[in-house]
């Protein structure tokens, strides 16, 4: 596999990982709003092509025909065997920037994230009065005048209610099986360690095996609240955070999975 890395702050852990297991790899700065990469790799196999980096490699990916390239993957709340076991997913509502300021209308706190894995605003908490005046600006603009990777028009979002979450996990998922993991938030701190709990771990096999072949590689977050594991969201594994989890486990794995 031919190994792409963005000049990147976790990719550093990457090429790191890459030079222990001696496999190659260039490292590229990428033309802001373009996405072209400088200097431009030359490619030996467009067909045994991977990258990691920002989300938005992926039209990179796309525009030269790399494979795997980036592991695009479907919205997660779509995905109907993981929906009994998604945090707050049956109260949830989806409305697009452009429906928010006429249906967004109870002034609480909700909690807010794109639907797609697209970036375009991390999942935050905030009312529906701040969520309301994020859409006025947006709809102020025209679509033409709108960056890449912004809230659009059409963005479509999920609102669910706040949840106490006491622990959560990202895990990594390669070929359908679990190659590593990282706790990253206890309570409210931040906290990395490679770490997670046997109940957590069993729970998040069993969301794999109930609905198998979601993509070839993907990341998985769940969480502990008082009401028992929730599963949280899948993340492009190409631009996850990789926290404290075994990279080179991760490496390995992609390195060897079959792009067939």
């Amino acid at each position: 596999m031919q190994w792409i890395l963005q000049e990147f702050e976790d990719t550093h852990k990457l090429a790191a990982a890459l030079d222990h297991l001696g496999i190659p790899y260039t490292t590229h700065k990428v033309v802001p709003f373009v996405g072209d990469l400088l200097p431009e790799p030359q490619i030996d196999d467009p067909n045994k092509v991977v990258m990691f980096g920002s989300y938005g490699l992926w039209r990179n990916a796309e525009k030269n025909g790399y494979r795997p390239g980036i592991f695009k993957i479907r919205p997660f709340v779509h995905e109907q065997p993981w929906q009994p076991y998604m945090l707050n997913g049956p109260d949830a509502v989806f409305l697009t920037v452009a429906d928010i300021p006429s249906q967004l209308l109870e002034d609480r706190a909700w909690f807010v994230r794109p639907v797609s894995d697209s970036k375009e605003q991390p999942g935050k908490v905030l009312t529906a009065s701040e969520m309301r005046a994020i859409a006025e600006k947006v709809l102020g603009l025209n679509e033409d005048e709108i960056p890449l990777g912004s809230l659009r028009h059409d963005t479509m979002l999920m609102f669910t209610r706040p949840a106490k979450i006491l622990r959560e996990w990202r895990v990594w998922i390669v070929d359908d099986e679990v190659v590593t993991y990282s706790l990253y938030k206890e309570g409210a701190r931040v906290i990395y360690r490679g770490e997670i709990d046997r109940d957590a771990l069993d729970f998040v096999t069993q969301l794999v095996a109930e609905n198998p072949g979601y993509a070839p590689a993907y990341v998985m977050d769940v969480c502990r609240t008082n009401a028992g594991l929730r599963f949280l969201e899948t993340n492009c594994i190409n631009a996850a955070g990789f926290y404290e989890a075994d990279v080179g486990k991760i490496a390995a794995a992609i390195d060897s999975i079959n792009v067939g």
